[in-house]
């Protein structure tokens, strides 16, 4: 099982100042109803609210399989995200949202992944109990840590308080996703490259760089790799990092590498085929419209159609 930490929330999609229409969302969320959809046992602890956004978020996670933490369901309100598409279909948010932390859950025995980022591991009051979490599951390794900063400036404020927050969470990781967005933010001028080498030196097994239409790039003790980005109709980008998150803990688990060992036994070979996963699983959620991932049975014809190999059982 793969556990995922962190936001659930409705996203109010407006497309170049049109009336909003309300998709769920959270990047959490969506990597945990990614990694339902492609067929990998996913539990999500979060938060959402006994309201009419909560009911949509909880049909949206138990219609793709995603078995959610009992505590999750507070009684306040649900949180929301504004996402404004430009005439590309890129996003800018604004957020009206609170996270905490349910009292008593804790990761089930025998999660061989436990997956957080963006604002859950950044927003008090719960971002603390978050980082508990990381630290302890790091300090057992037994499951893989895995970390996609998604860096949200509007609630992150400063970058160099954020910085020092986010690469102490890479510092407890074994998995790093995070985008070239991010990074620019963080370590504005640097390379991309440069920055994913440095946090690779913090102590991951893998550091991944996702770059919108220049594809993919990533980095293990054994050497590097990149992927094209796979050429399709952009109908929008949300959900497309989270998505490519999903694509890739789950191409780790199709092959026997989500757990720390494994980790650290990649090769540039395995590592480019990993990438190129991922990157379908995005390429296919920035396809339609909001953060709505793939089926495995949707990848799986889509494969078919472009004589693609199937994906390791």
């Amino acid at each position: 099982m793969i556990t995922v930490i962190g936001e659930a929330l409705i996203d109010l999609v407006s497309v170049r100042g049109g009336d909003p229409v309300a998709h769920p969302g959270g990047s959490p969320a969506n990597v945990a109803v990614g990694l339902g959809r492609l067929g990998a046992p996913v539990h999500l602890i979060t938060r959402y609210g006994a309201d009419p956004h909560g009911e949509l978020l909880a049909a949206h996670l138990a219609a793709s399989a995603v078995e959610v933490a009992p505590q999750s369901r507070s009684t306040g309100r649900t949180s929301v995200a504004r996402a404004d598409l430009d005439a590309a279909g890129a996003a800018t948010y604004t957020f009206d949202i609170v996270w905490e932390l349910p009292d008593a859950v804790g990761v089930p025995p025998g999660s061989r992944c436990v997956h957080t980022g963006s604002i859950a591991a950044t927003l008090a009051p719960g971002a603390d109990p978050v980082r508990r979490v990381l630290a302890a599951e790091h300090a057992r390794a037994q499951a893989v840590v895995s970390y996609d900063p998604n860096c949200r400036p509007s609630l992150m404020g400063d970058p160099e308080p954020a910085r020092e927050r986010i690469e102490s969470l890479v510092a407890l990781s074994d998995v790093v996703k995070v985008s070239d967005q991010d990074l620019e933010w963080l370590h504005p001028g640097s390379d991309f490259a440069d920055v994913a080498d440095a946090w690779l030196a913090l102590g991951p097994g893998l550091v991944v760089v996702t770059r919108g239409a220049e594809g993919s790039y990533g980095v293990c003790p054994a050497g590097r790799a990149s992927a094209p980005a796979r050429a399709v109709r952009v109908v929008d980008t949300v959900g497309a990092g989270d998505a490519y998150t999903a694509g890739l803990l789950d191409a780790l688990r199709r092959r026997g590498l989500l757990d720390p060992a494994g980790i650290r036994r990649l090769d540039p070979a395995t590592l480019g085929a990993l990438l190129a996963d991922a990157s379908l699983v995005a390429a296919l959620t920035c396809s339609r419209a909001g953060a709505n991932p793939p089926t495995e049975a949707e990848l799986g014809a889509y494969r078919r159609e472009h004589g693609l190999a199937s994906a390791p059982e």
